[in-house]
């Protein structure tokens, strides 16, 4: 029989994944997770406890594990589990292995709750604000684009989708409600375009044309470190360059701003010249005619800059998961803002200045 396991056994287990590289050990020195506390506790106010019944997770515990979700593309259940089995899970948790684990039902409440303050907006803002303070200033100018964030399909009928997309419960769904529950009104199809594999036998190279449906998370990352700055959710057929007013970050030290063609609009172009911004957004095609050498160059430089932006969303989509399984944009705008946010604490810049505290 094999002998019983005991503490010092989880501490050398412990260093052998330090000495593997523990991406999730790495985080947790580098930042204070504490200073989320008070947003955290105004955003999920506590029960006063004159009810009796067992005492509520502590909120910065609770937080992280919705950054542990983004970071592996964990439903809440799945999460619950992992938390439960892995060792690199409860040393980031500061959990031991007598230590009570939130349910998934707790880890949906929390969510919620933090859903109905708003407050993963405010949170991003704040760990933003502490990555300044440590030397991580948004320099260079910054990059702009968006991508598709899929949702669970929607099985409707033509005239069901005509009804949600002009903003009205489709007929019949209002007596059923667990049904109107479990549709989303909110997230859109679309179509993205990709380029198909060079034909072996010379032919042309197309466009494909692929449907898509679920929601949008538009961004912009500063040049110099490749961080996420500014943000927003949208459904996935929303206009790309409507939302560069949104995303902008006005604290980038350097004026030039890069996208693609979809961001390219009198409009934009006049709102930013009007903020001293730089546009070195790509120009589009003439129609009917051949795009001059000159303008197809000038692209070229500007797409090796812009490039960027992707291995962003190569990550989320990649070895994040990122996907939205809940229902509506609000829930949406959640799953998609922490993923913004645990992409900025994952990536790990060319330098780290400081540990990320608050300074207030």
């Amino acid at each position: 029989m094999g002998r019983q396991p005991g503490f010092f056994d989880v501490e050398e287990r412990l260093r052998e994944l330090s000495a593997k590289g523990d991406d999730l050990e790495r985080i947790a020195a580098l930042v204070d997770f504490a200073m989320f506390r008070v947003e955290l506790e105004r955003a999920v106010p506590r029960a006063d406890g004159a009810k009796g019944g067992r005492p509520a997770f502590d909120h910065v515990l609770m937080f992280k594990i919705l950054l542990l979700q983004a970071m592996y593309g964990l439903s809440d259940e799945r999460c619950e589990y992992l938390i439960k089995d892995r060792l690199s899970f409860m040393r980031f948790l500061g959990l031991g292995l007598a230590d009570p684990v939130p349910d998934a039902n707790t880890i949906w409440a929390f969510r919620e709750a933090l859903k109905r303050a708003g407050a993963v907006e405010r949170l991003f803002a704040q760990f933003d604000a502490m990555l300044r303070a440590a030397g991580y200033l948004a320099m260079g100018g910054q990059i702009v684009d968006a991508t598709i964030v899929a949702a669970p399909k929607q099985r409707n009928t033509e005239g069901e989708r005509a009804a949600i997309k002009a903003g009205k419960i489709p007929e019949g769904w209002a007596e059923k409600p667990a049904k109107l529950r479990q549709k989303d009104r909110d997230a859109r199809w679309t179509v993205k375009f990709s380029k198909a594999r060079p034909r072996e036998d010379g032919a042309p190279q197309v466009d494909l044309a692929v449907p898509a449906f679920g929601y949008k998370n538009h961004v912009t990352i500063d040049r110099r470190h490749g961080l996420i700055r500014g943000w927003a959710t949208s459904h996935a057929a929303a206009h790309d360059g409507a939302r560069l007013a949104e995303v902008i970050d006005p604290g980038n030290t350097a004026s030039d701003v890069w996208a693609d063609t979809a961001y390219r609009s009198a409009k934009n172009e006049a709102w930013l010249a009007e903020r001293g911004l730089v546009s070195r957004i790509h120009r589009k095609k003439p129609p009917g005619r051949p795009m001059a050498a000159r303008t197809r160059r000038a692209n070229a430089r500007k797409s090796a800059v812009r490039s960027t932006v992707e291995h962003v969303f190569a990550r989320q989509k990649g070895p994040m998961a990122l996907v939205v399984r809940t229902i509506g944009i609000a829930r949406a705008r959640v799953k998609i803002g922490l993923a913004n946010l645990a992409y900025n604490m994952k990536r790990e810049p060319p330098r780290v200045p400081r540990r990320l505290v608050c300074l207030g």
